[in-house]
């Protein structure tokens, strides 16, 4: 199809995956965090014509690359309000549980997954999902507490969980998945 989730596996020593969520006919294209070593990321996107950059949460190892990208672009980075103040800049767009972006024709919803940070994202396409740090094969991210570690369990149970089963799940660290 239209889709095409381009994956740069390693970035940076905590091997980051970054992504670029782009439409094959119309070129254009959402980054998937900055990590560091975003140079790489922004090379995979070469090709396209990115309209910015989205950020599945706010720990250090997700935007080590921020004050870089900015400094080799002036793309538009957006993130969930509850973990704007942790961006190491202003954001330029807020992004809320349900919304809807467009890349070319493609539909990205996004859905708030909070435990693992308070504005922890995921970024659903038709057959796939881009769920940062609240899903890894194997479990959820790291939490700071019980009540969080809830919070992140009850995010993937009713949210992630429900997506079809062949939903292929491409995490903020390690393989894919579905």
């Amino acid at each position: 199809g239209r889709v095409r989730v381009h994956k740069v596996a390693g970035m940076g020593s905590y091997d980051n995956n970054g992504y670029v969520i782009a439409d094959s006919q119309t070129r254009e294209a959402y980054l998937v965090d900055a990590p560091a070593q975003i140079e790489r990321l922004l090379d995979e996107a070469s090709d396209y014509r990115v309209q910015g950059v989205l950020i599945t949460h706010t720990h250090p190892d997700h935007v080590a690359g921020y004050a870089h990208l900015k400094r080799l672009s002036d793309l538009p980075v957006a993130v969930h309000e509850a973990d704007a103040s942790k961006l190491p800049g202003k954001p330029e767009n807020l992004l809320a549980h349900g919304q809807e972006l467009r890349v070319g024709a493609i539909h990205i919803r996004v859905m708030h997954t909070p435990g693992h940070t308070p504005g922890g994202l995921c970024l659903v396409l038709d057959d796939a999902v881009i769920t940062g740090d609240t899903l890894f094969p194997g479990g959820p991210g790291k939490t700071r507490s019980p009540e969080l570690l809830k919070q992140v369990i009850d995010s993937i149970t009713s949210k992630l969980l429900v997506l079809p089963d062949a939903t292929a799940v491409h995490p903020g660290h390690g393989d894919d998945t579905t």
